[in-house]
């Protein structure tokens, strides 16, 4: 279990370590007081810690009459992201797809069951690279004026649809973002999900149909993508999108990981429970998830790369020695925030130090040091 633990630490570090070369530039010629002009533009909130884990993590109801499904209005973002379009729909977290941290953190563990330590990486690495850090709000799509104002370049506050950071190629039922459009349900890929489904899982989605479904994937995009990246973080959390759906979509009153594909169409397409759906019996972590990637990984094995040019995959043969968990830490801490965030002051600082206080909580008690970049 530990391993496990150890291996998606890494995944969801992998998640992080592309961030580690952003294609940004740093922020030359700007002064101090120029930076403190465009953070006083910005509507500053109090920054907000997360609320703790939940108490009752029975497979209670959650398709009720609190959240009913609503139909995204005209206005509403969703995203790249199922479970989280699915959130917004039924409630969870608010309806326009706009979320603060604890709102998603809260959200993710009501609607979800999803473990602590796993809501509070996903929250947090995704807010420190494509949130605004001085409104505290994250769009689950698209780049939007709604989280306010940007803060000083190079970040960017670019909601989840953003490709290559916590988004990549080879989704399930979502576009590479070379053939441009990366985020919207593509009817072509369900299909051909439905046929893998039929074909190796009794007419599920179940571990056997995604395992080779996910291997198919990843063979169109080596065949058609000229740009298809398969490094960290993709090269993990393509295997734990497969996951996810097996342990947050799957009623928790059955949690036999076998989804119907109606079901599936019905949170990959439209962001919907089922009628009485129940949510998974327990909580789900990191161990839980990292043990699922282990076993998909290892049904078809290949290296991460990336392809310069079509069909042509070059291996990536980065490995800096360390600890995988506490490297992608480290590395995530020191180059990707110091990169997007070189000189920050006042409130943008005051929300970089606890966000990344808030980052760190999954990874205590794993021998990693926390790290200060802006000082304590």
């Amino acid at each position: 279990m530990y391993r496990n633990l150890l291996f998606f630490l890494s995944v969801a570090g992998h998640i992080l370590r592309s961030l580690c070369f952003p294609a940004y530039a740093p922020l030359h010629g700007l002064s101090d007081d120029q930076l403190n002009d465009i953070l006083t533009t910005l509507h500053a909130r109090a920054i907000e810690s997360p609320p703790g884990p939940i108490n009752d993590t029975s497979p209670k109801l959650v398709n009720d009459k609190d959240h009913p499904w609503k139909a995204p209005k005209a206005g509403d973002i969703r995203g790249p992201c199922p479970g989280l379009n699915t959130l917004a729909s039924h409630g969870y977290i608010p309806r326009n797809g706009i979320a603060t941290p604890a709102q998603l953190v809260a959200g993710v563990q009501e609607g979800f069951n999803m473990g602590y330590d796993l809501a509070l990486f996903v929250t947090y690495a995704g807010m420190l690279v494509d949130g605004n850090l001085v409104t505290n709000l994250l769009s689950i799509g698209h780049k939007t004026p709604l989280t306010g104002q940007d803060p000083p370049k190079p970040a960017t506050a670019g909601g989840l649809n953003t490709h290559a950071v916590l988004e990549g190629d080879v989704s399930m039922t979502r576009g590479d973002a070379f053939f441009g459009d990366n985020h919207n349900f593509n009817e072509t890929l369900f299909q051909e999900l439905s046929i893998f489904a039929d074909r190796y899982g009794g007419g599920f989605y179940n571990f056997t149909s995604i395992a080779e479904f996910r291997w198919h994937r990843i063979q169109e995009s080596l065949a058609a993508n000229p740009e298809f990246t398969f490094t960290t973080p993709r090269y993990y959390t393509a295997y734990a999108d497969c996951m996810f759906p097996l342990l947050f979509f799957v009623d928790g009153r059955v949690g036999n990981e076998q989804l119907s594909l109606e079901h599936t169409r019905g949170f990959f397409q439209d962001g919907r429970m089922p009628d009485g759906f129940h949510r998974s019996n327990g909580s789900k972590g990191i161990d839980v998830i990292g043990d699922g990637i282990t076993r998909l990984m290892a049904a078809h094995p290949i290296k991460p790369g990336r392809n310069q040019g079509t069909g042509n995959y070059v291996l990536d043969t980065t490995n800096d020695g360390l600890t995988p968990f506490c490297s992608l830490y480290t590395r995530f801490v020191n180059e990707t925030v110091r990169s997007l965030y070189p000189n920050p002051t006042g409130v943008l600082l005051d929300s970089l130090n606890a966000n990344l206080d808030f980052f760190f909580e999954p990874f205590k008690g794993l021998n990693c040091t926390q790290i200060f970049p802006y000082g304590k």
